[in-house]
């Protein structure tokens, strides 16, 4: 890791209850992306599918490799 670098690289994808976090090397937070649950079919919430979630916080999880670390 380069000084100032405050979010290590690389960067993981885990599922957890309803959404998707992108986390560091180091196990920080970075992005929960949400989706909807099927059981909540009458949710109010315009939320992502799990499908759509899930390919969200990959991309997220890519920006350090795109954007030459």
């Amino acid at each position: 890791m380069s000084p100032g670098h405050r979010f290590p690289t690389p960067w993981s994808v885990e599922e957890a209850d309803g959404c998707f976090v992108v986390r560091d090397s180091n196990g920080q937070s970075l992005i929960h992306v949400h989706f909807k649950d099927e059981r909540d079919r009458g949710s109010a919430a315009k939320l992502f599918t799990r499908e759509e979630a899930e390919y969200i916080a990959a991309d997220f999880a890519k920006l350090p490799e795109l954007l030459g670390k």
